[in-house]
């Protein structure tokens, strides 16, 4: 490119450099446009940003393509008169001609029947905006770029700790010593993350990756496991599995800040079967699971509230309450894994079985014998008062390689259970949520129960799907 310090303006056009935000992906990071006159002609990193401090990739670098794209809409298009769907036959026509089809149709559906109008809106980051649009609107049929990418990651977290990766939370590579990376390709959260691993790796860390190909990230990690795409999920029960049996679990963290040493009802004749055993606490106000639940106390030998003060409850076993069978959530999930042993995961992950009991060895150790305890005072929410935060530093960073199949929701959760196994959730050298999560469990937003929910000229009565 000319400088234009060596350059008369009238020869090589205005030249102007404005400082803005990449949206070509989550990632927001800081980029430098240069503009002649009033035209896009080179995109290059902001060295003053935060964020990405100077680093550009290449889809960032080629914005100007987004710009300028000669595939670029930039008039509305209506299907020509006669025309059959899918010829790709339209004709250009006015905004206050699209407009005025718009509102026309949009209010007929809407006074009508408004679920047959269904918006779709692509990587837009505008979500918040078209979702609130389509519950005034009415119609429960809107959907977003995240359900062709990661949002079985989103959901399966959020469900199981309250928050998940990428815009909700992340790896602490600044305190870890042991990085997971699965199910993440090269673009994922691409600068800042290839940022804190080159400072990880400088600081002695280690860094494995989980994925089926080595290419971008798994290039430069410590140690490659490849797997077979899609089987992630197996992989993590036999983690947990092995985990369990070498008791390298993290004690103090289940009982504190999980529902593990809480206890279900299993008698089969009762309408409470499989869930919680309440009491008659008042439920407070708001979407948080209520703590009306029990714990079987180690010293008393008997079932306490949860959080009863001095009590210290079991996170195994089973046990009746008035001839009524009852277990541990931790219990149920010893049995649920029985099965799922290094060998049963080798048959469908491809990864060895030596290799899978070393990894959980290696995980459930780093966080056991390295933690970490920062001089930090804070307050719990049950009001305890702690003078420092300590941690296990394993941290994981996963994306849209667990996500993309059929079973990415249940294959997130079991990665969730396998984190807070570990007690590396919201602690230092762990993943780490950002604000305002993490959020109530399960989230709080409903959408529409029944058909019934769906009225003509009304907002929805909940979040749209």
């Amino acid at each position: 490119m000319l400088d234009p310090a060596e350059y008369k303006e009238s020869e090589i056009g205005r030249i102007d450099v404005k400082n803005t935000t990449c949206y070509m992906c989550a990632c927001r990071c800081g980029i430098r446009v240069t503009l002649r006159d009033g035209e896009v002609r080179h995109i290059e990193g902001n060295p003053e940003h935060p964020l990405n401090k100077g680093v550009i990739c290449a889809k960032g670098a080629s914005g100007i393509m987004k710009q300028y794209s000669p595939a670029r809409l930039t008039r509305p298009l209506l299907r020509r008169k006669g025309a059959e769907r899918g010829a790709a036959d339209f004709e250009p026509i006015s905004w206050d001609r699209a407009f005025e089809i718009m509102e026309e149709r949009l209010a007929h559906l809407r006074a009508t029947d408004p679920k047959k109008f269904a918006i779709f809106t692509g990587r837009d980051q505008m979500q918040a905006l078209t979702g609130l649009f389509a519950k005034q609107f009415g119609t429960p049929n809107y959907a977003a770029h995240g359900g062709f990418c990661s949002v079985n990651m989103a959901a399966g977290m959020i469900y199981s700790i309250g928050g998940s990766f990428w815009e909700f939370g992340g790896p602490d590579l600044d305190r870890a010593k042991l990085f997971v990376m699965i199910g993440t390709a090269e673009d994922h959260h691409s600068n800042p993350l290839k940022i804190a691993i080159s400072k990880f790796k400088r600081r002695g860390g280690r860094f494995i990756s989980i994925n089926p190909v080595r290419t971008g990230y798994s290039a430069i990690a410590d140690e490659w496991v490849p797997i077979r795409p899609g089987t992630d999920g197996a992989l993590f029960l036999a983690i947990i599995h092995e985990l369990i049996k070498q008791g390298l679990y993290d004690r103090e963290f289940l009982v504190n800040y999980t529902n593990a040493a809480e206890l279900i009802d299993l008698d089969e004749s009762s309408d409470n079967y499989g869930m919680f055993i309440r009491t008659s606490r008042p439920v407070e106000e708001g979407c948080f699971d209520p703590q009306n639940k029990l714990w079987w106390d180690r010293i008393s030998n008997r079932p306490v509230d949860v959080r009863t003060e001095g009590a210290d409850p079991f996170l195994l076993g089973e046990y009746a309450i008035d001839g009524r069978p009852v277990k541990t959530a931790f219990q149920l999930l010893k049995e649920r894994v029985d099965e799922y042993t290094p060998e049963w995961a080798e048959g469908i992950t491809g990864i060895p079985a030596d290799t899978i009991r070393r990894l959980a060895h290696e995980m459930g150790v780093t966080a056991r014998d390295q933690k970490i305890e920062l001089p930090i005072q804070w307050t719990d929410v049950w009001g305890n008062e702690h003078q420092s935060v300590k941690g296990g530093p394993v941290a994981f960073h996963a994306m849209r390689g667990l996500a993309a199949h059929s079973n990415g929701f249940q294959t997130i959760r079991a990665m969730s259970v396998l984190m807070t196994m570990l007690g590396t959730i919201d602690t230092p050298g762990g993943f780490r949520h950002k604000a305002p999560f993490p959020r109530p469990i399960p989230p709080c937003p409903k959408p529409p129960k029944s058909a019934d929910d769906v009225q003509p000229n009304t907002p929805l009565n909940g979040m749209p799907l």
